[in-house]
């Protein structure tokens, strides 16, 4: 008997059954082995042929799932289903769901809060600063920043994240393709920093037009919130703002001269009801209360009223910490840990009621 995983790659594999119909079919049947063996007149006429060519040549297939099942174990890359407790809750929650992610580096951090940071690919020299000074100090304040790995100002959201936080690229390749090239060393960063590389598309996937704007609905629905730093008018990220508000996401702005051609997208947003921001505290003040949010996905963790419930890092943390509150930098100076680690370290401590964090300044609760 095959394994949902692999009924799931099978799936993906057909003709005429792209990213939406896999979902619509998991939702249909409750489970993706049941819709590779439901009766056809029990399919939409559009996913009829696709379910017809897989039986009229099921071991085509199975080979084809089983070699990227070899891909994914022989390159680390990690294989979530939508009916796993791993996958991330909110993304759960929009219209059309991946059916499976993709997942190279931390599949936890998915769980984490999220906020995206997305902007164009031209942009000014204060729009590049902008993204990578919002980006350290939104995630060395406990949020993982998500955003695409493009040129411009995903990449230096990336970069920003990961001088006192994590980091989590969405592609629209798959996760072993690095697109743009001159990305390697900052994909092999993000890894190596303890965040994740993810996308929906199979292994070895190359990077096509129509894959970018759909894998824009992924970074909006693992965020909380998306900051969108300079776009035009015609952009990615404005498709990716659209995406977040039609999710209940709250959608943030950087305001900029009237002469810059980079800043007409950002207000036009403002003047659609995205909040105006000019600081990250902006965005903290709105969604720092959501750091306590435990997600459905996560785990509840058992919580000691004494530090002998926690690991030798966070006693550690919360003796340096002590009952006088401190930022983060001066916490990086007690302990000596890296800013990467003391930052996922404090968000779990938040999560379990131990911290509070507001404006950037962490107090013990006990």
């Amino acid at each position: 008997m095959m394994t949902e995983r692999e009924c799931a790659l099978i799936l993906q594999a057909l003709p005429g059954i792209g990213s939406v119909a896999l979902s619509k079919l998991h939702q249909q049947f409750g489970s993706f082995a049941k819709a590779l063996q439901a009766p056809i007149n029990a399919l939409a006429p559009a996913y009829r042929k696709g379910l017809n060519t897989y039986r009229a040549r099921p071991d085509d297939f199975k080979n084809l799932a089983d070699k990227t099942l070899d891909t994914c174990l022989n390159d680390t890359i990690d294989i979530v289903l939508i009916s796993s407790p791993d996958y991330p809750p909110l993304l759960r929650e929009i219209d059309t769901p991946p059916a499976l992610l993709f997942v190279k580096g931390s599949t936890a951090i998915l769980n984490l809060p999220q906020i995206a940071i997305v902007g164009s690919r031209n942009h000014s020299t204060s729009g590049q600063q902008n993204a990578k000074a919002f980006a350290r100090h939104l995630a060395g304040s406990g949020f993982v920043i998500t955003s695409g790995l493009a040129l411009g100002i995903d990449g230096a959201a990336h970069q920003g994240a990961l001088e006192t936080g994590n980091t989590v690229a969405v592609l629209g390749t798959g996760v072993d393709v690095i697109y743009p090239r001159s990305h390697q060393t900052l994909y092999k960063a993000i890894i190596a920093g303890g965040g994740a590389i993810v996308s929906e598309f199979p292994p070895g996937t190359p990077a096509r037009p129509g894959n970018f704007p759909q894998r824009n609905r992924i970074i909006s629905g693992l965020s909380l919130g998306v900051l969108v730093v300079e776009a035009a008018m015609k952009s990615g990220s404005l498709i990716t703002a659209r995406l977040a508000m039609e999710q209940g996401r709250e959608v943030f702005a950087i305001p900029s001269s009237i002469h810059n051609p980079c800043a007409k997208g950002c207000h036009q947003l403002i003047r659609q009801g995205a909040a105006l921001v000019e600081t990250s505290d902006d965005i903290i003040n709105e969604l720092g209360g959501l750091l306590a949010y435990k997600t459905a996905g996560v785990e509840q963790m058992a919580v000691s009223n004494s530090t002998s419930a926690l690991d030798e890092t966070s006693e550690k943390i919360l003796d340096a910490l002590g009952f006088d509150p401190a930022d983060l930098d001066t916490l990086i100076t007690r302990t000596q840990l890296s800013p990467a680690t003391l930052s996922a370290v404090l968000v779990q401590l938040e999560l379990e009621g131990w911290v509070e964090q507001g404006a950037g300044i962490y107090s013990r609760l006990r």
